[in-house]
């Protein structure tokens, strides 16, 4: 599964307002670093899960403000005591991170933050139904409305969740996951995490000491219901738009793919990349960003012993030019069926 966005567990400390800072985000340090406050900067936090960006955010420079988005009803509700303590510093908007070009006018924005990936409240909270370690419904809706992943595998043809399964999961053994699936739901509907992950199980080998063995199966179903690339594409596209110059972008993700979508479209945007080579150089899109991480950083021993689930977070990070936004959309999204065509059957 997607390691968890905000890391639970750590003392309280003195937080923003007087709140406390009761989730310490994975990469905190360097974000922050990399996002290099302003006293007067406007910020979005996309992913705003438990706080923990806005709230050090908020805490860096004393008249920053942040507007912070989530698509969980939960994470937005439980965010209302934040807002009030931010005294007007905080505008929190239940949305998907996507429509964050939507909340404020292009050209003004100091910094944006993204954390992808599914929290670890979410993991945690068998009722959602992330997590094969709980039994629960399998649902993996971040917004918790939509179709769900039980929805999923009660409609897409085996050719379909073969390939989401592959593609997303890098499931090497995504055909049979996929015909056992479609085996298993002639026999009885597949309504919780418990039985998928028994279903998978069965066909996908595994030795004591790996990961168990439904892992890339139930994070390419989630990844799926909750189209994550396409709203990490549509989120970069629109953070490109909002940014001022000199305003910076930061992102920290969990999965190859996302990793990779990010540096594609930084590398793209900061050199004129994916632009065809035949085009006269006045057509060529002058770079709107300037890349500030040629390497990921990724979490040290100490932040691992802490957090074992940041193990596998990169964080990269952009600074944005005075140059337009390009108008062109990221490269680098895998070639796969729409929700809405495998929830047909295909």
């Amino acid at each position: 599964m997607t390691a968890g966005r905000d890391t639970p567990g750590h003392e309280a400390r003195a937080g923003v307002a007087g709140g406390p800072a009761r989730h310490i985000p994975v990469l905190a340090r360097p974000a922050l670093d990399l996002l290099a406050v302003r006293t007067d900067g406007l910020y979005i936090d996309g992913t705003f899960g438990a706080g923990g960006y806005t709230r050090a955010i908020l805490d860096a420079a004393p008249d920053a403000r942040v507007i912070a988005l989530d698509r969980d009803r939960t994470a937005v509700t439980a965010g209302y005591g934040l807002v009030e303590a931010a005294g007007g510093r905080l505008t929190l908007i239940e949305s998907c991170f996507s429509d964050l070009g939507d909340v404020t006018p292009p050209g003004t924005v100091a910094g944006v933050v993204l954390d992808i990936g599914v929290s670890s409240m979410q993991i945690d909270d068998p009722g959602r139904g992330f997590s094969f370690r709980f039994d629960g419904p399998l649902d993996m809706r971040m917004g918790q409305d939509g179709p769900s992943a039980a929805d999923l595998v009660a409609h897409a043809c085996e050719r379909d969740l073969a390939d989401v399964i592959f593609q997303l999961g890098e499931e090497r053994h995504s055909r049979a996951v996929a015909r056992a699936i479609v085996k298993a739901r002639a026999e009885a509907p597949i309504v919780t995490t418990a039985r998928l992950a028994e279903i998978v199980a069965r066909v996908v080998r595994h030795k004591p000491g790996d990961i168990h063995p439904a892992t890339r199966t139930f994070q390419a179903l989630r990844m799926m219901v909750n189209d994550e690339l396409g709203e990490l594409a549509r989120a970069l596209v629109a953070a490109e738009r909002v940014l001022a110059p000199g305003g910076r972008l930061v992102v920290v993700s969990f999965h190859s793919l996302e990793d990779r979508l990010v540096k594609t479209f930084l590398a793209g945007r900061a050199g004129g990349a994916g632009v065809s080579r035949h085009l006269p150089e006045t057509v060529r899109p002058e770079a709107s960003f300037t890349v500030l991480t040629k390497r990921p950083i990724t979490a040290d021993d100490a932040e691992l012993a802490e957090n074992p689930r940041a193990r596998s977070a990169k964080l990269r990070a952009a600074e944005r030019t005075a140059a337009p936004a390009w108008t062109s959309a990221p490269a680098g999204l895998p070639p796969l069926p729409t929700l809405d065509a495998m929830l047909r059957g295909g």
